[in-house]
């Protein structure tokens, strides 16, 4: 072979090889575009086969932010809320849920070297005057402007009067160990019976009446109150994954479909830091029920009207601890139990710590 057919030879192998790598390249640009085309733009449920659609599931996590209606915010997290029956009561104890009123505890308020009942005697009573050298914790005095019943209440601390303010759990101790806190480990329910979001300062009086009563069965006699009242009862079991009866859930609709935007005046919300999310349906609306007699409400207790007389000797406990053992504490004066000798400070409350 010739020079010159050799050069010719080589350039023919080089300029063949040069047009098929550029065949292969717009091909490969073509396949790509293809693939591409067919990708969602974004991977949502929707856009998955709707066999991995089923096995996605089926409870998410509300984190829409609030309307700003309190009225439409309470109703969609009361929509979420599970209705069930009440668990039996047995076991209840409230030593279960901690000494009363301690600040061993991690919500709002907690381990600041002052008691619950102290603490919430500040948040709700104004005018307030400190007892010296007790690091602006203990309540000497002030006004309560009681939500419950509208009235206006002086504080006095004392073995006599203290007893007139008492700290209300709105979610109350032993109905929430009937729909839920069973299952809880110590610390939650420790932070549960203490936790500004669930404590009102009240008249005694009420606080009593009231008892372990929910929305079904007490709301409180002043009835521009009652709105921001149920609103709270729905925002702590929604906080604490406590479910509500069919009864309550009703009671609590009644309340809310006459409610308004000024009949809310809700406390702050700031909750414990070791709340866990709770899971939930998505939200249905609510259909309003037909209005319930107001029978199922316990009567209004009238402020001047005293609780009936209690004959204290019909309990006795030896020391604190054994009343806090049978779920007694803590002792207020003129309950039976009460004495003097469990109440170290003299305020009319014995056990509180």
């Amino acid at each position: 072979m010739t020079a010159r057919n050799m050069l010719g030879a080589i350039f023919l192998t080089v300029t063949v090889a040069i047009l098929t790598g550029c065949g292969t390249a717009e091909r490969n640009q073509v396949a790509d575009a293809e693939i591409t085309s067919t990708l969602p733009p974004t991977l949502t449920p929707s856009s998955l086969p709707s066999n991995l659609q089923s096995a996605l599931p089926s409870t998410t996590v509300d984190t829409s932010p609030p309307s700003g209606d309190r009225r439409t915010d309470a109703l969609a997290e009361l929509s979420r809320l599970p209705i069930k029956g009440r668990a039996p009561k047995t076991g209840y104890d409230r030593a279960l849920f901690g000494d009363a009123w301690t600040d061993d505890v991690t919500v709002e308020g907690g381990r600041n070297g002052c008691d619950t009942r102290n603490d919430i005697l500040r948040r709700d009573l104004v005018d307030i005057v400190f007892k010296p050298g007790s690091n602006d914790c203990a309540i000497v005095s002030g006004i309560l402007h009681d939500p419950y019943s509208g009235a206006t209440i002086a504080f006095e601390r004392g073995a006599d009067t203290s007893a007139d303010v008492q700290i209300d759990h709105i979610v109350a101790l032993s109905d929430s160990w009937q729909k839920g806190a069973q299952n809880w480990d110590e610390v939650t329910r420790r932070n549960f019976a203490n936790d500004p979001l669930n404590l009102q300062a009240t008249v005694g009086n009420l606080n009593q009446q009231k008892g372990d009563g929910d929305a079904a069965t007490w709301l409180p006699p002043d009835k521009s109150y009652r709105c921001s009242y149920v609103a709270r009862i729905v925002k702590v079991k929604s906080v604490y994954a406590i479910w509500v009866t069919q009864a309550e859930r009703d009671a609590i609709v009644q309340v809310l479909s006459s409610c308004g935007a000024s009949d809310f005046d809700m406390p702050s919300e700031e909750t414990s830091s070791e709340t866990t999310p709770v899971e939930t349906e998505p939200f249905t609306p609510i259909t309003q029920p037909e209005p319930l007699p107001e029978s199922p409400l316990a009567p209004s207790l009238p402020l001047e009207t005293p609780l009936p007389p209690v004959d204290v000797s019909a309990a006795y406990y030896p020391n604190c601890r054994a009343a806090k053992a049978a779920g007694a504490a803590p002792l207020y004066a003129g309950q039976p139990g009460y004495r003097t000798g469990l109440d170290g400070d003299g305020d009319g409350v014995a056990c509180e710590g």
